[in-house]
């Protein structure tokens, strides 16, 4: 879950970490306190314009997933 309440949730639900999941990086150039500011406070405008450049990928590596599975989908993907 690494540290993601949301995710901690999941696992207790599903009684185990048994499940696929689509991660978007913050980058690794900063703390751990000073990560969880950045990841809580709002985008900035640059950040704001490439949002849709961000989202359509991670549509095409959603379907991805649903039809190549998550083998080939993180071989295409992960860099």
């Amino acid at each position: 879950a690494a540290g993601h309440n949301g995710l901690k949730n999941i696992e207790l639900v599903l009684n185990g970490q048994d499940y696929a999941r689509l991660r978007v990086g913050v980058g690794n150039e900063f703390g751990r306190v000073q990560q969880i500011d950045y990841v809580l406070s709002n985008f900035s405008h640059e950040e704001f314009k490439k949002l849709p450049d961000i989202m359509i990928k991670a549509n095409e590596m959603i379907l991805s997933y649903c039809t190549n599975g998550i083998e080939r989908t993180m071989s295409q993907y992960n860099d």
